[in-house]
């Protein structure tokens, strides 16, 4: 019986070094964030916090330098970041990234690894016809080319219900169950090659819009999930982070 003290108090002191090693090898994402409006700096730190960081992902935060000014066009570290990174997830909003930085996006979406992306991911790298800043540079075909899609504004602020698309049995969707949100955006017709998982119920002023699918990019087929879902009320519904975790899950699978 003396014994039994003993592996119990071993078997405290090892356990949270087998916690650390779960959580030191996972898969590890790059939060690429520059974006003001929708306030994802804070709410994808929360989400990587309480869902992701548990199952033992590992994540590295990279924002931009400042939300205005030229500095808004700077990602300080996002090129070393880029060599260790399994999942690219991406944030941002009109952003023309120094050219070295966009380059290695670039590179890393050539190789064949995933990017996640949210909402005003559609338009990340695009200036929308203003001028470039010297040092920058833009990626105006980021949307069709690489996620798939058409964004070309939105609707109103009005609550909209949600359907599952024509990929409705997609792993992405499992245990999912969106019933609403607001702010729809215009993003179809989407590209030839993606997976429609969710879509707008269409009402008498606006059609059905794609809400959230799924494409691949570039010879080396890229896996690319995004929706044009996540503003602050999103992240507030368990079944929205659920389909970022189940995302995450098939971005990370070979």
């Amino acid at each position: 019986m003396k014994k039994l003290p003993i592996l119990i108090a071993a078997l405290c002191f090892v356990s949270p070094l087998l916690a650390t090693a779960a959580e030191t090898t996972g898969p590890n994402i790059l939060f690429l964030i520059g974006e003001r409006e929708y306030f994802t700096e804070k709410s994808l730190t929360e989400f990587y916090q309480n869902d992701l960081k548990p199952l033992g992902y590992r994540a590295t935060f990279i924002t931009a330098k400042s939300n205005e000014g030229p500095d808004r066009n700077d990602f300080p570290g996002l090129i070393e970041a880029l060599k260790s990174t399994d999942i690219l997830f991406v944030s941002a909003r009109r952003r023309a990234p120094k050219k070295n930085q966009l380059n290695a996006i670039r590179k890393y979406l050539d190789s064949g690894k995933p990017l996640m992306g949210i909402r005003t991911t559609s338009h990340a790298f695009s200036l929308n016809g203003k001028p470039v800043p010297d040092g920058c540079a833009v990626w105006e075909n980021f949307d069709p080319e690489v996620i798939g899609g058409n964004y070309n504004g939105h609707f109103n602020d009005d609550p909209f219900d949600i359907v599952t698309g024509a990929g409705k049995d997609h792993a992405i969707l499992k245990g999912v169950k969106l019933t609403k949100s607001a702010r729809l955006y215009r993003s179809g017709p989407l590209k030839a090659g993606t997976t429609t998982l969710l879509v707008s119920v269409a009402k008498k002023d606006q059609p059905s819009e794609p809400l959230a699918w799924t494409h691949h990019y570039g010879k080396n087929k890229a896996k690319v999930f995004y929706t044009s879902m996540g503003i602050v009320e999103d992240f507030k519904n368990p079944n929205f982070r659920k389909l970022l975790i189940n995302a995450v899950a098939w971005a990370a699978k070979d």
